[in-house]
């Protein structure tokens, strides 16, 4: 699979830095960011939405009960 990434300065410069601090190419260092990730994900699968729901996010701000349906009418009123 080819893959084709926009990265900023900030961005390309940490990547710089992890190849040179690995003796890596982009590819291995893409390679290492995926296993790390899949590491600390294959085991827990089933908690990203989950995880949320029984979070505090959901519920957390108060608003008009019609938000959802009129959310542009609430934006204009804010931004006038």
């Amino acid at each position: 699979m080819r893959i084709t990434a926009q990265l900023d300065d900030e961005y390309t410069s940490k990547l710089e830095f992890l190849k040179r601090q690995n003796g890596l190419s982009t590819t291995g260092v893409i390679k290492l960011a995926i296993e790390t990730l899949y590491a600390l994900r294959r085991d827990k699968p089933e908690n990203t939405i989950q995880e949320l729901l029984a979070s505090d996010f959901v519920g957390a701000w108060q608003g008009p009960s019609d938000g959802s349906v009129n959310c542009k009418k609430y934006v204009m009123e804010y931004l006038d």
